[in-house]
């Protein structure tokens, strides 16, 4: 059994990397379009909440991608896993504080932005 655990602690781990800004690639490839999907999709029904929901989409990935990291972790590692302690979880949100920064000026420089605009011609 606990090659089972240890098994899937380190799959959830592995997700838990690839939502988290741990690293370049992960955050270029795996966290923006998620985020970009998710801000398109309000954007269809809102267009003005494109930027806010970029920044929140972004959030829940770098965030969730935290969480499950330390989940995976202590699967692997622990018989039992504690609660996720409220200081673990505002050392992730000052993280994705720092990344939402890096969103908002590519906002801003409309680099990126609705998909409607990427698909209009320029005027």
């Amino acid at each position: 059994m606990s090659w089972q655990r240890k098994t899937r602690g380190g799959v959830i781990g592995l997700i838990g990397f690839m939502l988290s800004p741990l690293s370049w690639w992960n955050d270029l490839f795996v966290n923006f379009p998620l985020a970009l999907g998710f801000a398109w999709c309000v954007s269809l029904f809102w267009k003005p909440a494109f930027g806010a929901s970029f920044m929140v989409g972004y959030w829940l990935t770098n965030v969730l991608g935290f969480v499950l990291m330390q989940k995976g972790a202590q699967q692997m590692w622990k018989e039992k896993s504690g609660p996720y302690s409220k200081r673990a979880l505002l050392r992730d949100l000052v993280i994705s504080l720092i990344y939402t920064l890096l969103i908002v000026v590519l906002i801003r420089l409309k680099v990126l932005q609705p998909v409607q605009d990427y698909l209009s011609p320029s005027s």
